[in-house]
């Protein structure tokens, strides 16, 4: 049985992945599923929710084209895919993936080709992406005039 908190952190890593990257890393595994389309990949709305300050009352910020995916593999396992954007080949790949991610046989060697390099690359991008947005930071204080 597949931890729950485990398999929502390969989800998230597949959806986040760049498709080109995703895509090299799949083929190097050689793996051809046999596999049925349980609910074809369909490019819908979602609404955002957002916070001012993380912290308020909420409010509808608008909406987010997401896609989505089922599959079945021919061993029973199902594999789900949710991502924002409208790369339907994407989706159905990550909801293969998923699938496969389930069985035990795959599990380890999935684990390490393709989502621990696909989550390293991400961590990286959004590391790279922190230290752009520290570049336009702006500090903002007070000086004290010393009337007090």
């Amino acid at each position: 049985m597949t931890d729950v908190t485990e398999r929502s952190n390969w989800i998230s890593t597949l959806a986040q992945s760049q498709y080109a990257e995703l895509v090299e890393h799949w083929q190097a595994t050689e793996l051809k599923p046999s596999y049925q389309v349980i609910r074809q990949p369909e490019i819908g709305l979602a609404q955002v929710r957002a916070r001012m300050g993380s912290s308020g009352n909420p409010f509808n910020m608008g909406d987010v084209t997401i896609t989505r995916a089922a599959v079945k593999l021919d061993t029973g396992e199902m594999g789900y895919s949710y991502l924002c954007g409208r790369n339907k080949p994407h989706a159905e790949l990550a909801a293969v993936i998923d699938g496969m991610l389930q069985t035990g046989v795959h599990h380890q060697a999935l684990m390490h080709q393709i989502i621990e390099p696909l989550a390293a690359l991400k961590f990286e991008r959004d590391q790279q992406r922190a230290k752009e947005v520290a570049t336009s930071k702006v500090d903002f204080f007070t000086l004290v005039r010393g009337e007090d």
